[in-house]
């Protein structure tokens, strides 16, 4: 699914904060007694990011923004609105350097913080700026459970901040997410068509393409992401995404043309983007040139720890015989997937697809995708991927069943078509 876009704190005026100081010239903070190391040692880190990932000021407006509403939460432990700009942050680092196990959480602790210092039971009495700070907390809570795979839980954070302010589009969006990932269509078809009424923008018409590509209209789903890109900026994440996702769409329908070029107009605009880099190695795998496949998923691994990349380089070293570089990269994927679930992200799907493609061990996928099964039964991609290991397992019935699941919203996703030719023979 889709990423939240950039967040609005990149394009934020940069102010100063005032502290307060005993008069042996320590800072201390006005409320809580406590002394400003005590306080500072409290707040997550900002991580240095890869030098390639910089992208010229934006660095350095990140660190500038990370340091101010660092200092204003030392000068004013009760804050709220600092606490709630680093959260922020923290999801948009998470985006950027890929350092998921650091940054969701670290967003999780500011939010939590922020939500349990608003008296959520007596919304009515809440005043205007409360209600405000109470609603984007809520938003950003429910991105992080996005990303974290803890769909129904997104879908209910969601659904509350949608109920304190529902002409907002980004809460929208959040539910459009969620009721994809559960499976539940018609509800994600309405909470665009509501998205799109409110803002018709870069996120809008993303969410409008993958739905518009689930139901079968892969022209409408580049269409429309076409319109998204033109709505973004040039150079920024979060129109590089959306560039990128089009040139997923293309490749899976087979059009690797198209999806190279749209992987190179990525890196004009944002050089060394580690997602067009890895992209474009997966159409030098295509062509079966892997020395320079090799190179450009090498130099993204080497940008930020993005499994997905380790995963294809992998893909390389056993398409070309090289078992032993196979062999020892595998147990640093799963080592890396570890990671994040230790940090709560369910990665359950990931498994089930690492042992039914990458190994492959159907009979070790298989229980990983029943998992998966189990919170999101009407799931398209969960139901492929069931249907697939079900296949490869000659189990024609239960690859039947879960084919037909996977097929209800009429996608022609190339993997769903093969397997159905698979079965009719």
């Amino acid at each position: 699914m889709f990423h939240a876009p950039a967040c609005h704190f990149l394009l934020l005026a940069f102010g100063l904060f005032l502290f307060a100081c005993t008069s042996d010239g320590n800072i201390q903070t006005a409320k809580a007694g406590l002394s400003a190391d005590e306080i500072a040692s409290s707040i997550p880190a900002l991580l240095d990011r890869n030098e390639a990932i910089r992208s010229g000021e934006e660095w350095d407006k990140v660190q500038n923004y990370y340091g101010t509403q660092r200092q204003a939460l030392i000068a004013d432990p009760d804050a709220l609105e600092p606490r709630l700009g680093l959260a922020e942050l923290f999801i948009q680092e998470a985006r950027v350097t890929g350092e998921h196990p650091h940054y969701y959480p670290a967003a999780l602790q500011m939010l939590e913080a922020v939500l349990t210092r608003i008296p959520q039971s007596e919304i009515s009495g809440l005043k205007t700026d409360q209600k405000d700070l109470l609603f984007r907390a809520l938003a950003a809570k429910a991105s992080v459970q996005l990303s974290l795979h803890d769909f129904s839980n997104a879908l209910a954070t969601a659904s509350e901040a949608a109920a304190i302010n529902p002409y907002n589009a980004q809460i929208y969006g959040a539910l459009v997410d969620a009721h994809v990932e559960l499976g539940q269509y018609a509800k994600a078809v309405e909470m665009a068509d509501k998205m799109v009424s409110i803002r018709p923008d870069l996120r809008s018409y993303s969410r409008v393409s993958y739905l518009r590509e689930i139901h079968g209209d892969v022209k409408g789903a580049i269409e429309a992401l076409d319109m998204a890109i033109k709505a973004g900026y040039p150079g920024q994440e979060a129109t590089a995404w959306a560039r990128l996702t089009l040139g997923n769409l293309c490749k899976t329908y087979g059009d690797w043309k198209n999806a190279e070029l749209q992987y190179r107009m990525i890196l004009a605009e944002r050089p060394d983007y580690p997602f067009a880099v890895a992209a474009l190695g997966e159409v030098e795998m295509h062509r079966k040139h892997y020395v320079q496949a090799e190179e450009l998923l090498k130099k993204a691994c080497a940008i930020i720890p993005e499994v997905g990349f380790y995963e294809k380089l992998a893909e390389l070293y056993r398409k070309t015989g090289r078992t032993a570089e196979y062999e020892a990269l595998v147990p640093q994927i799963l080592k890396m997937m570890q990671e994040d679930m230790d940090k709560g992200h369910n990665m359950s799907l990931e498994l089930a697809a690492l042992y039914s493609h990458l190994q492959p061990d159907y009979d070790k996928a298989l229980p990983y995708a029943l998992s998966e099964y189990q919170k999101r039964p009407d799931n398209i991609d969960v139901n492929r991927l069931l249907a697939r290991i079900y296949v490869l397992k000659k189990d024609t019935v239960k690859a039947k069943e879960h084919l037909a699941k996977a097929s209800v919203t009429g996608s022609k996703h190339p993997e769903l078509m093969e397997l159905k030719k698979m079965l009719e023979r």
